[in-house]
């Protein structure tokens, strides 16, 4: 075991091979990103390395991130989308290499919540990490984003207050993200934490609720985890040890 983790960890510093399968690749921790830490840490260009599929933000928290089919676009609080270059960077993002397990069809009317009752039905394994790929038509599709934040950064619960909110009637596209374990809380949200685009991508940002008429769920599920922290003076000097449950739950709902 001891070898294979370090041929894993040579690899990945090597930036000559990609995180095996089934491996959920994050970049700083949830709690960072609540306390300030904005600041880019990796290109899109290295993330890609890691996964072809995910969620996170951009730079100065500017928007929400996309990754969909080894291409990573943006959301913008602006409400347009934009594909990201190379050279764009992230404080802090989720990936995988998504091969899914089990590709179920759902055909009756779900909301948000009803949608995530689903997937644990298809996924009862609450103590993995799972990639989730939903491609339907949505009656209604609720999303926000924040603005991009100027130095020194405000905390996350307070950017919050300044996002922008949409909500389109009758659009197809893609929900993606994660379902992970309560045991991450404080590295990563504790359950469902999804992000929308559009098929024509000019629509996205993250999911508050939807509703749809059915359509094709494609689920991943992730028994290995690998993170990379920030190694720098701001994220030296966090506060990590506070309880930001409250925060988050703010930030998400």
């Amino acid at each position: 075991m001891k070898r294979w983790i370090t041929l894993l960890l040579l690899a990945m510093l090597t930036g000559c091979a990609t995180a095996p399968k089934n491996t959920l690749t994050q970049i700083s921790t949830i709690d960072a990103l609540l306390a300030g830490a904005y600041d880019g840490q990796m290109s899109i260009g290295q993330l890609l390395r890691y996964g072809d599929f995910g969620i996170g933000t951009f730079d100065a928290l500017d928007g929400e991130m996309i990754v969909l089919e080894d291409q990573v676009y943006q959301a913008r609080a602006d409400g347009t989308v934009q594909r990201m270059p190379a050279n764009a960077t992230t404080p802090f993002a989720s990936v995988v290499t998504f091969r899914p397990d089990r590709t179920p069809g759902l055909t009756s009317v779900l909301t948000k919540k009803t949608f995530e009752n689903a997937v644990d039905e298809y996924a009862p394994n609450q103590n993995l990490f799972i990639a989730v790929r939903f491609d339907g038509y949505f009656t209604s599709m609720k999303v926000r984003s924040v603005p991009k934040q100027d130095q020194p950064y405000a905390p996350l619960a307070e950017v919050a207050k300044e996002q922008s909110v949409f909500e389109y009637i009758g659009v197809s596209g893609t929900v993606l993200g994660f379902r992970c374990p309560a045991f991450v809380k404080g590295v990563n949200v504790p359950g469902y934490h999804l992000h929308f685009i559009s098929d024509d991508k000019t629509r996205g940002g993250h999911i508050l609720d939807f509703t749809t008429v059915g359509g094709n769920l494609q689920l991943d599920a992730c028994n290995r985890f690998y993170m990379m922290l920030p190694d720098e003076h701001r994220f030296a000097a966090l506060d990590l040890a506070k309880d930001r449950s409250i925060e988050l739950e703010k930030v998400e709902k």
